[in-house]
This record gives C-alpha cells, structure tokens and sequence, in this order.
C-alpha cells in the first residue's frame, strides 16, 4: 500500500488525489501499525523545518521511518517540506534533520546578483534533469513544476543530484539515493507533469 504519513503538515488531499487519478490507491496515516505495512512512502509538508521535526518526533515516527528506510529499503519520496527533512539541518531554524542524505536546506541569497527575487519563490519553473532515474521516465526535458519555497536544499554529493532549477541562480529541486527521493516542488499542483512524476515513483520503485 502507498503511504502518506500524515504528520500534520503538508497538502495530503491533493496527494492522494494525484495518485486517485493515476489508479493508485493510497492511505494518509501515522498509525505505526499501518506505516509497517507501506510497500511506498511519500512524505509531505508544508511549512517549517522545526515544526516539521518536532511532529515527527513527538508523534514517534522518526525511528519508525529510519527502519523502514534506512533497514527494509522502502522506497520514499518526499515532497516540499519532506525532502528539507531528509536532509541533516536547515538555516530556518535548529532542529536537527533526519539526514538520509548528506546534505543541508539553505536559505536563497542572492547577493551580487543583478535583478529583483522575491521570496517565497512562487510559480512554475522549468527543471533540469541531472542523471537518469527511474522518476523521470518518459518525461519532456522541458518539464515544468509548481514551485513554493523560501529555502532550497544544497549538498556536495553531486552524485545525489536529480534536478535542479533556476531563481537567480541554479540549485537543487531534487535528489536520489537508491531507494530515498525527494523533490522540492509540489507535484501535486504540477498537472501533467506532476501526475506523470506520481505514476513513475508508484510504477517504477
């Protein structure tokens, strides 16, 4: 069963309306007993970093999650939100992430560049492919996402890289690690392009 762990942040409806579309049934839970049985993930979110962490903490699923993950190579796929949890620490505030990816969630900075960013990011931005993966099956080079965010996510793993996009500047919108993927848009505002990213992680992981 496709899992959607609601920890009480993030656009759950519109997740597993996505995937109603595409065939795919799902449940949105945090009952353990229901999480132990996900044969997929997806983690969402919508909001900031610590609050995020503190729910996953105080409701008792950050151990639960590592073990399904990190153990039992569950394939996961976090969105907005969820991929920032993944990686180990964010400049938005000072709880510590659950870092399945050696990397950290930055603020933008635009300094020296020419031309006016507002924050939060906002719109649909074209992305870039940066290695072949199973999530990107099938899809247009010139894809297109719904971005909302005030924070980006940055590593050194260049390997783990997926996508990136461009707001000033070029950085990352997605990353990849053997059974661990995430993507910093919402594909569940992302129409045709979102839906065929759902189906490819549902069909392809």
């Amino acid at each position: 069963m496709i899992t959607i762990v609601d920890y009480g942040l993030g656009n759950l409806g519109s997740i597993q309306n996505m995937l109603r579309k595409i065939g795919s049934k799902s449940i949105i839970t945090s009952d353990f007993e229901k999480i132990e049985q996900a044969s997929k993930i997806i983690l969402p979110g919508v909001g900031a970093f610590d609050t995020g962490m503190k729910h996953l903490v105080n409701l008792g699923l950050v151990e639960l999650l590592n073990k399904k993950v990190l153990i039992e190579k569950v394939p996961i796929l976090g969105v907005c939100l969820g991929i920032q949890l993944m990686t180990s620490s964010s400049e938005e505030g000072s709880e510590m992430g659950l870092a399945w990816f050696e990397a950290k969630t930055v603020n933008f900075n635009f300094d020296g560049i020419g031309g006016k960013f507002v924050l939060p990011n906002m719109g649909w931005q074209e992305v870039s492919f940066k290695k072949e993966s199973p999530l990107f099956e099938g899809m247009s080079p010139n894809s297109r996402f719904y971005f909302v965010h005030r924070y980006h996510l940055q590593t050194d793993q260049q390997n783990d890289v997926s996508m990136t996009s461009k707001y000033g500047y070029e950085y990352v919108v997605g990353l990849e690690h053997d059974n661990i993927v995430g993507v910093q848009f919402h594909p569940e505002k992302s129409h045709k392009f979102g839906m065929k990213l759902y189906h490819n992680f549902v069909h392809n992981y």
